[in-house]
């Protein structure tokens, strides 16, 4: 006798629907996938940091921008602010296990990614070169 849970009902039980329009996890993707929540994530896997310490680690972010993503992130569970009552504050961020379980999955794309940049950049370049031809048009 089959399980009633089993098979694709049970793969979007464990999955969500991240493809509906209306499913949560699509919120929590975009924090996780943006330019800076995949930076500061990567930055935080080498360990803990203070806010002005992965400012400058993180190239180009605003100090806005990266207080903006520390909330989002922490507020998704993946990371942990640890405030110290003192003068001048004393800010720690760290990453919880569960945003190292993600921080590793990001590695793996950014990693992904770096090692095939070569490829892809010259991908764009054929494209762009076809495209400036007049050859492929759309």
């Amino acid at each position: 006798m089959t399980n009633p849970t089993s098979g694709k009902l049970a793969q979007i039980m464990r999955r969500g629907q991240v493809l509906a329009k209306e499913c949560p996890s699509r919120q929590i993707l975009r924090h996780v996938t943006s330019q800076w929540g995949v930076l500061v994530l990567l930055a935080l896997l080498e360990g803990t940091h203070r806010f002005s310490a992965l400012r400058r680690k993180i190239g180009g972010i605003s100090e806005k921008m990266l207080a903006q993503t520390l909330q989002q992130l922490e507020q998704d569970g993946f990371v942990k602010r640890v405030s110290y009552p003192v003068v001048p504050p004393h800010v720690d961020y760290t990453l919880t296990p569960l945003g190292t379980g993600i921080g590793r999955q990001v590695a793996t794309l950014t990693d992904w990614i770096e090692t095939n940049l070569p490829t892809i950049i010259k991908a764009q370049q054929e494209r762009a070169a076809c495209l400036g031809d007049g050859e492929i048009k759309e």
